[in-house]
């Protein structure tokens, strides 16, 4: 695989890892993610699930995942307009990716027992 050059930055990735942080990188973009994981939800939804976030961060957060292709953003022609975020088979694969960290974080720094292997 090619590496590719960050975006406002001349050098490129190091590793696979560097370029996933990037992807994934900052507060909320995991948060999202899990949030995201059980099903579509609308904006309002995911400022409630996610005590702290504005809404202009939430907002960008959201397109710096889309322009990734990981959250799809639906708009439905309706009034009040309706719109929802879902994870693309991409964020899909990027969950996953993430639930041994989710666990490791469970058992090691929250010292809770880890949970069947779906569990994060």
């Amino acid at each position: 695989m090619a590496t590719v050059g960050r975006p406002g930055a001349p050098d490129a990735y190091h590793c696979g890892i560097d370029a996933a942080m990037d992807v994934i990188g900052g507060k909320w973009k995991v948060l999202i993610l899990w949030a995201l994981d059980e099903s579509p939800r609308r904006f309002g939804e995911l400022r409630r699930m996610l005590p702290g976030v504005t809404e202009k961060v939430l907002t960008s957060q959201l397109r710096e995942l889309e322009t990734h292709g990981i959250v799809s953003r639906e708009v439905y022609d309706e009034i009040p307009p309706r719109v929802e975020y879902a994870l693309t088979p991409r964020g899909v694969a990027l969950g996953a990716a993430l639930r041994p960290l989710g666990l490791w974080g469970r058992e090691h720094v929250l010292g809770k027992a880890p949970r069947s292997a779906t569990s994060s």
